[in-house]
């Protein structure tokens, strides 16, 4: 019997679902979603620099004759790779129109502190009472956890590092100080010169 309905046109069948644009704009709002959340402005030439200085400092501070000595070369350093820090990052995120604190740069500076403040603490208390050879393996392990942390918010290059850190510290920890010094300059410079390197060429500088 033939049928009775009329016939219908088939419309063409569109090349593709998904207008170019709209996936260039989402690619857009992607980029600025990633922006938001993760803090891209970590300088690995900074990096790269604190090294430098750690390595300098390593030198010094292993020819101190007293401990308080060698503690005052590495406080002296601390302040002096804040402040290298603090001038790349601040050149960094101006070149990539970002803010150091936003939300994702604050949340990356609050990561930091919790470990940092046990380190000083824990530093206070080994030269009190000793020994005091464990200061340089509580260093590079508390430092490597703050990174971690920090770096949650951070590019994704930055929680390898602070591992490598936590890695050596723990290697640094039962060493006698000769040792446990060359285990400070080997994380504080040569982890931060290879990971900065790295970070420079990975993430523009």
């Amino acid at each position: 019997m033939p049928d009775s309905r009329p016939c219908r046109s088939r419309s063409p069948r569109p090349k593709s679902l998904v207008d170019p644009s709209v996936l260039e704009h989402l690619e857009v709002i992607r980029d600025t979603m990633e922006r938001s959340t993760a803090f891209t402005a970590v300088p690995g030439w900074g990096i790269c620099a604190m090294g430098a200085t750690a390595l300098v400092a390593a030198a010094v501070a292993y020819r101190r004759p007293a401990v308080e000595g060698w503690l005052a070369v590495w406080l002296a350093e601390a302040l002096i790779a804040l402040t290298v820090a603090l001038v790349a990052m601040h050149r960094k995120a101006s070149r990539l129109k970002t803010e150091m604190m936003s939300a994702a740069g604050r949340r990356l500076f609050l990561g930091l502190l919790p470990a940092l403040a046990a380190g000083g603490l824990l530093t206070v208390a080994l030269m009190w009472t000793g020994p005091t050879r464990l200061i340089p393996g509580v260093w590079l392990v508390l430092y490597g956890v703050a990174v971690m942390q920090a770096g949650a918010f951070s590019v994704r290059t930055v929680p390898a590092m602070g591992a490598a850190f936590v890695a050596l510290g723990a290697v640094a920890l039962p060493l006698p100080w000769f040792w446990a010094n060359i285990a400070l300059a080997a994380g504080f410079g040569g982890l931060h010169i290879g990971f900065g390197m790295f970070i420079a060429r990975r993430h523009g500088g």
